[in-house]
Parts: C-alpha cells; sequence; structure tokens
C-alpha cells in the first residue's frame, strides 16, 4: 500500500516581517511542490469537491493535469468554468466548499484545490500562456452593471456565446469588491487582478469606468435608448452597517469599506500616492468577519496597536480559519464576547476609546447561532484612536429607486429567482445585490447562472440545450 502524503505546506512571509508591508502573505508553490500536492489526489469516482464548487469546476480532472506537470493544460481545464481562477484561488473559503467535501479531509488534510488552483493561474501568467479567445458575434448586446466577481463572471460567459457585452463600473478601476476591498497583501492588484479582468477584456468584453448606475445611466436608458436587450446587474453591497451607538460621528471612527477603499483602491499604504488615511497609534476593530480581518491587519501594517472586538466567541466568529490564524501570527488582539456600547471623544471631538460591556451567550438565533446577552455591570474602557466598524454591508438602493419594476426585499436587496431573473423583464441580478454580502466565489456562479438565463431569454432554451 503505498504511503499516505501528508499535505504540502505553502510558503509564507515570515509574520513578524509581514505585518510591516503589504506583500502577499503566500508565496505560492513551486512547480515540484504543486505537483507533489496535486497526486494526493485520489480522483474519485463521484468527487464531492465538484459539487461543492459554486462555479463547478472540473477540479480531479485539473488536478491531474498538474500531478503530470500539464499546467497549461490544467489552465484550460479550470477556463472553462472560471474567470478568475487566481483570485479565486486566493480567496474562496475553500476549507467551507470544495476542500470541506474532499475524501482525505475525514481522516487527515484535504487535497489543497485552492492553492493548486492559484499555481496554475499564476504559471499560467507568468509563462505569458492565454486561454481567452473571441468568439464568433451573435449580433445581440447586453449591458452588466457592476465589475466586481459577479459581474465579469457573467460578461464572460456571455462573451464566450458571442454577445457584445458591456459592464458599466462606478469606480474609476474595474473589480469591484476584489479592487476596494481586499488588501494587496491578501490580493495583488497590479499583477494578479489586473490580469485577471485582462483576460476578461480578450473575450472582447468592454468595461466602461466612472458609470454610475442610477446617474450617469439608468436601466431604462440603456434598454429603451442604448439599444442593450438585457441587463445583469451586479453591484454588490456596498452600503456600510453601523452599530448606532453614541460618537460613531466622531473623527477617528470609519466604516471598514472607507477604510479598505482608501487603502486598496486608493493606494493610501503606498507613500508615493498622497490619499490621506489615519490608523491612529492604537485601533478598534468591530467584527468577526472576513472584513474584519482585513481591516484588522491593513491597520497592523500602518503602525496601529489593533485588537478586534468581537460579540461572540472565537467558536463563533464567521472569519475564515486561516485569516484568524494570520491575524494572530501577526500580533492581532482578540477581545472575544465583547461589544461596544459607546465611543468616547476627546476634547477636539477625536476618538480617545470605546466604552464596551461583556457578553455571554443565550440561546441560538434563526441562523443556530447562540445570541450574545450584555451582563449588567461589565462595563469597561479600551483606549483607542481609531475605530473601524466591520460590521456588514447592504447593498446601495440608487439602482432600485431609479428604475421602474425592480422590486426589493425588506433588507434592500434585489429580488430575483433562482436564473437571476428580477420583477422587470430583460433584467438579472446576481451576488450580493440579490442575497446581502458573501464570498466571491458564490457571486461568480450567480453570474455564470444568470449568463444562462440571459442566453435563454434571448435566444430561447433550444439556444443553450444545443451547446
Amino acid at each position: 500500500m503505498p504511503t499516505r502524503i501528508d499535505r504540502v505546506a505553502c510558503p509564507e512571509q515570515d509574520p513578524l516581517v509581514r505585518a510591516h508591508n503589504f506583500d502577499e502573505v503566500c508565496t505560492g508553490y513551486t512547480a515540484e511542490q504543486a505537483m507533489l500536492e496535486a497526486s494526493r489526489c485520489l480522483h474519485c469516482k463521484n468527487p464531492r469537491c465538484v459539487g461543492s464548487c459554486p462555479v463547478n469546476i472540473n477540479i480531479p480532472e485539473f488536478i491531474g493535469k498538474a500531478k503530470e506537470g500539464d499546467f497549461a493544460g490544467a489552465a484550460e481545464i479550470i477556463a472553462k468554468d472560471s474567470s478568475l481562477p487566481a483570485v479565486c484561488g486566493r480567496v474562496c473559503p475553500q476549507e467551507t466548499q470544495c476542500e470541506g467535501s474532499c475524501i482525505l479531509g475525514i481522516k487527515g488534510e484535504p487535497v489543497a484545490i485552492g492553492k493548486l488552483e492559484r499555481f496554475v493561474a499564476d504559471w499560467t501568467r507568468e509563462n505569458g500562456i492565454s486561454s481567452a479567445a473571441k468568439a464568433e458575434p451573435n449580433g445581440h448586446k447586453v449591458a452588466v452593471i457592476g465589475s466586481g466577481p459577479a459581474g465579469l463572471a457573467c460578461a464572460s460567459d456571455l462573451a464566450k456565446l458571442g454577445y457584445d457585452v458591456t459592464i458599466f463600473e462606478a469606480l474609476h478601476k474595474a473589480g469591484g469588491v476584489l479592487q476596494y476591498g481586499i488588501p494587496e497583501f491578501r490580493l495583488p492588484k497590479e499583477t494578479v487582478l489586473k490580469h485577471e479582468i485582462d483576460e476578461v477584456l480578450r473575450l472582447g468584453v468592454k468595461i466602461e469606468t466612472d458609470v454610475i448606475a442610477g446617474r450617469t445611466i439608468t436601466v431604462d436608458s440603456l434598454m429603451d435608448k442604448e439599444g442593450f436587450e438585457a441587463v445583469f446587474i451586479g453591484t454588490g453591497a456596498g452600503l456600510p452597517r453601523f452599530m448606532g451607538i453614541p460618537g460613531e460621528n466622531l473623527n477617528g471612527v470609519f466604516s471598514a469599506n472607507e477604510f479598505l477603499t482608501r487603502n486598496n483602491l486608493m493606494m493610501a499604504f503606498r507613500e508615493d500616492y498622497l490619499t490621506p488615511i489615519r490608523a491612529g497609534r492604537k485601533a478598534v476593530v468591530v467584527g468577526g468577519g472576513n472584513v474584519a480581518m482585513d481591516a484588522a491587519r491593513t491597520a497592523l501594517r500602518l503602525g496601529a496597536e489593533t485588537t478586534i472586538v468581537y460579540r461572540r466567541s472565537e467558536v463563533e466568529l464567521p472569519a475564515r480559519k486561516e485569516e484568524v490564524h494570520h491575524a494572530k501570527q501577526e500580533g492581532i488582539e482578540f477581545m472575544m464576547l465583547t461589544n461596544p456600547v459607546e465611543v468616547l471623544s476627546d476634547e477636539k471631538g477625536w476618538v480617545r476609546g470605546v466604552r464596551c460591556i461583556r457578553m455571554e451567550l443565550g440561546e441560538p438565533d434563526e441562523r443556530g447561532r447562540r445570541s450574545p446577552i450584555p451582563v449588567e455591570g461589565s462595563e469597561f474602557e479600551v483606549e483607542c484612536d481609531t475605530v473601524i466598524m466591520a460590521l456588514g454591508t447592504s447593498p446601495n438602493p440608487l439602482i432600485s429607486r431609479t428604475t421602474e419594476g425592480l422590486d426589493t426585499n425588506k433588507r434592500g436587496c434585489l429580488v430575483a429567482d433562482e436564473s437571476g431573473a428580477t420583477t422587470r423583464k430583460g433584467v438579472f441580478a446576481g451576488g450580493d445585490a440579490v442575497t446581502g454580502a458573501a464570498t466571491v466565489i458564490l457571486a461568480m456562479g450567480a453570474g455564470r447562472t444568470a449568463a444562462k438565463a440571459i442566453d435563454e431569454y434571448i435566444n430561447g432554451p433550444a439556444a443553450t440545450d444545443a451547446e
């Protein structure tokens, strides 16, 4: 019986070094390491990993090519289902999706599917290999609003079917949350992200930036005046939430969205960019999700002694285990079962601290998470001069307010069926604009689903079935 090979660890920067720079934490596999890790795959007859991938990549097949050293062949397989492999290999929660279903994970460690996907995508970029090719035009135009993961995935699939696709992006750079929300040390922008977006452009997709849907253009104008036969809305959920506690309007209080956008899109972390940002001496980040980890690790790199305050215990932390592990390695303090009740001001109107209260866990809520309950008489103060609220986001209501017949639910999300079709004929939506804040790969899956539905809407079901 062959000896079982342990999971190949992916090389990383030393925590004490990376805590002071914005270089990528994980440096990636070598070709030899990738082939060794790929050899661990059992190539199951019924691969559960594929069913757990929101875009249904043929994981065993691409890993089989990687095992042989045929990285170009592996890239071709991935490209059939994913337009952002280097991104997904870095930021997807593989532990709860493909890797979480790997049979090897039952008694040991699953195959490092994400790290292998990342390696293959990086290898193709570094070797100048592209699988993108323009399809024969089919004479139909589709508009995509938002250039985040949902919009890019939808546009890519439509372009491969021959559609004339134009993406409209509100900001000055394409990428949506990939561009403004994920830190440089997790997703390099000018190398990795730019290349992935360039691959989408090579398919024939056009991207117009600085276009605000609901102001510069409307869904109605696109369909009635510009000749687009269908519109996909993938605008994400970029409207930040706050706690509603006293002091949230003080100088030194940020939403995580603002803090990360200034750093990622506006390059505040670089000395050659004149983008003002203030991390302070001591920063408190409120929240326990991936965005909270990103904000805390960014503040740390900007020189702040950083503490994460979260109202539940570590067991309930919604952030990826890898991100929590990296944050702890880098020296970020975690203050669990704690909730802010007031942001405290100095005499000049700047933050001087946060008054918090201890929490205990009660009965589970509707999602099965135990509800936090304040402990009476347990209030205390935490000294800080910066507070970052990472409490989740909701969709911006601008599009729904300026589009006739487009319904939203009580959370402000667009109402859409399983195919992505909204309540307005010819208008489809997907990703965080429909579900609220979720993951990159789920948004991509929604974009792909909507692309298929748009094709059926324009050409009829037979067009897709004949593929």
